[in-house]
């Protein structure tokens, strides 16, 4: 089942590079990198709690256990349904729910490199914010030339097209079960897709748009759904032993349960 996708990035290796996090049926997480979803319409791409059959194999250059590549066709299958308040969807994602953020750095940095956790679901105890920031606008010249090399574009009524690089990072701030406090940069597909929408339906206005995605995933996500975090891991930084080598690939969000009042008679 898809669980997350990561939005898009050029990869001299791997084209328009999308890693998409998923869960097999018996509740064990894997990555799956390169999809093929930077070059199709969205509305066509995989959605989230959506079924996905394919062949995987090994990545032979990626160490983290939990990474996989295609190998073969992938065939979209049915969703994951949201009755029951998501009950299926959680029964399948939260087998094992991290909250201790150290325990989870220390099987991130296990001696045995093939044992290291590189994907992980976590619930934050407290989501203290949620920041912005600009960032570089455009790909770099280098990586723009690689593809053009590559012949790697596809070309529309004769121009050629490249997904667009978000002009902002954006940022959860939050607080683990013993109180330590971090700040990880969210890579959500699905928060780049919303922050573009905005900006078209403002007229190009990039602070709305930022307000609107803040509004979503801090204002809403917080006060009316369950929130964890989809963790993944950047295969240099792990690969360095850096201090926090995660990042949100995405959000896991069910609605919060309802409580029922009874009346005191």
């Amino acid at each position: 089942m898809i669980a997350v996708k990561t939005y898009p990035t050029i990869s001299s290796r791997y084209k328009e590079l999308v890693c998409s996090a998923g869960v097999r049926e018996d509740g064990s997480l894997v990555w799956i990198y390169p999809l093929p979803f930077g070059r199709s319409p969205y509305s066509e791409q995989f959605k989230k709690f959506q079924w996905v059959e394919l062949e995987m194999k090994k990545i032979e250059h990626d160490f983290r256990k939990e990474s996989f590549r295609p190998a073969g066709r992938v065939v979209a299958k049915g969703f994951v349904p949201a009755k029951d308040n998501w009950g299926a969807r959680k029964k399948l994602l939260l087998g094992k729910v991290y909250n201790n953020l150290d325990t989870l750095l220390a099987e991130a940095k296990d001696k045995d490199v093939q044992r290291r956790t590189s994907l992980a679901v976590f619930r934050p105890t407290q989501i203290l914010g949620f920041t912005y920031r600009r960032c570089e606008r455009e790909w770099g010249n280098d990586r723009v030339s690689a593809l053009r090399q590559g012949n790697l574009f596809e070309e529309h009524d004769g121009k050629y097209e490249v997904i667009k690089k978000l002009p902002y990072q954006f940022s959860y701030r939050f607080s683990d079960c013993r109180g330590r406090k971090s700040k990880l940069m969210i890579q959500d597909w699905e928060l780049g897709h919303y922050f573009w929408q905005v900006l078209e339906k403002s007229g190009g206005d990039e602070r709305r748009a930022c307000e609107a995605v803040k509004h979503h995933y801090f204002d809403k996500l917080t006060t009316e759904n369950d929130l964890y975090f989809v963790l993944g891991t950047m295969l240099e930084f792990q690969a360095k032993n850096a201090p926090n080598p995660f990042i949100i690939a995405g959000v896991f969000a069910p609605p919060k349960e309802r409580q029922l009042r009874f009346a005191n008679f």
